[in-house]
């Protein structure tokens, strides 16, 4: 049987690409554009697309309420489709993601947005061990160079660590949004 489909994007906010005194996230245009492009083909396809929204505390660049909580107009919620709030990396821990899949039917999810070894990693993991079918779009994560590692090797190694056993990894413009055909 076919499992319903959803694309799951995470923590695509202001302040995730227009924070002043943060550096700007690495190829963060393109990154913009692969996330427009599977949401422009999501909604086409009538699949579910689900804006995952982190709410960050006081002085935090995502402080809920703040512009920089504001989801990136690009790639805004249009009206009907849904908003889950998280306050931690986890996008299934104290929200009502799961909840709001289960009642659409949904056990296919492609993942794509912010931040790669953090909240993107987490979600992967979490929806593998929940049991959903993912798929992480290769090209639609992003993050920052930290200390040891550039942006291009964090997003490198995880799309590696995420192909061996917890997703597959598809670039963006080869994800399909129709659902399997059933032998």
């Amino acid at each position: 049987m076919a499992r319903n489909l959803a694309l799951v994007v995470i923590d695509t906010q202001l302040g995730m690409f227009e924070t002043p005194g943060v550096p700007p996230v690495p190829d963060g245009e393109r990154l913009l554009q692969s996330i427009e492009g599977l949401i422009e083909r999501a909604r086409g396809a009538d699949v579910t697309v689900v804006h995952v929204q982190h709410a960050g505390g006081p002085g935090h660049p995502l402080e809920k309420g703040t512009d920089g909580w504001r989801i990136h107009p690009r790639v805004a919620p249009l009206d009907g489709e849904l908003v889950v709030e998280k306050e931690t990396p986890d996008s299934f821990l104290n929200t009502t993601l799961r909840e709001e899949l289960e009642s659409r039917g949904i056990g296919r999810l492609i993942l794509a947005g912010m931040q790669t070894e953090y909240c993107v990693d987490t979600t992967c993991r979490r929806a593998f061990s929940l049991g959903y079918d993912v798929t992480l779009a290769a090209d639609a994560h992003g993050t920052w160079d930290d200390a040891a590692l550039s942006a291009g090797q964090i997003v490198a190694h995880h799309n590696e660590v995420m192909g061996n056993g917890f997703a597959e990894v598809v670039p963006s413009g080869e994800i399909s949004f129709r659902e399997p055909v059933e032998a």
